[in-house]
């Protein structure tokens, strides 16, 4: 498993339902965001079999796949073997020390101000990073229909965009690759699948009522992967993501314009 693929999953709780545009109003759903976070299970250790990749231990099994491999001691590129006997619990169980609270009554200093005529300096206003160049990618639309919900740069619970459309309808591979997650293991995505397309690029569709691939599946852009359905939604919609380096991206940045 790649670094792109393991920081996808660090931050996948994220991708749910994403508010829709300001013109649309949500009702609360059953698929309100729930933070990613590891259940160590203290004491239980688990045996790979063949087949396993520690992706798909990691999420059976509530834990990250990051913590996984740091409790284990496995480094990139994250291979692990048949018979290998992997830790579902950090070794050290110490918690760090609630901070301490004073008793001690402090006095404030006397706020002071800056001397007339004199100017106070401001902070230089950040520029906006531009997206990452696609790598050649020709990106297409995963799924016919209209966009309910939108991305937002820094925003938890919008990491990629919502596509509204009609149960059964096809759901495709935004780009070639492999599928490197088919399932239903995670919390508020129904049935996901996870596509990588290169060391740095990933795709996610999420909330089909059918997955049509398998993990370690090669896929072509365009070809049917899914069929749209409201598997952990409140409608009938795909939910989708890039993501570069484990980062969300806008998608509509790389979509062709419709």
């Amino acid at each position: 498993m790649t670094k792109a693929t393991r920081i996808f999953v660090l931050a996948i709780a994220a991708l749910w339902l994403a508010a829709c545009s300001s013109t649309v109003v949500r009702t609360p759903s059953r698929s309100a965001p729930r933070p990613v976070v590891s259940q160590p299970k203290y004491g239980a250790t688990t045996i790979v079999q063949r087949g396993d990749t520690l992706y798909r231990i990691a999420v059976n099994n509530g834990i990250t796949p990051l913590d996984l491999a740091l409790w284990n001691g496995v480094d990139p590129p994250y291979t692990i073997y048949p018979g290998q006997r992997l830790r579902l619990y950090p070794q050290d169980r110490r918690a760090a020390p609630p901070p301490v609270r004073s008793t001690a009554t402090t006095t404030r200093p006397p706020a002071t101000r800056p001397a007339a005529g004199t100017t106070t300096p401001t902070r230089p206003i950040a520029k906006p990073v531009p997206p990452p160049d696609a790598d050649g990618f020709d990106w297409r639309w995963p799924a016919d229909g209209t966009v309910v919900g939108t991305y937002a740069a820094g925003n938890a619970t919008r990491q990629g965009i919502d596509i509204a459309g009609k149960e059964g309808q096809p759901v495709r591979a935004a780009a070639d690759g492999v599928v490197v997650y088919s399932g239903a293991g995670l919390v508020g995505y129904g049935e996901l699948i996870i596509v990588k397309h290169s060391e740095t690029w990933l795709s996610a569709y999420g909330h089909n009522r059918r997955r049509l691939v398998n993990e370690g599946q090669n896929v072509k852009a365009g070809q049917q992967i899914a069929e749209m359905g409201h598997s952990g939604a409140a409608r009938d919609m795909l939910h989708f993501e890039i993501r570069y380096n484990g980062k969300p991206v806008d998608p509509q940045e790389y979509l062709p314009k419709k």
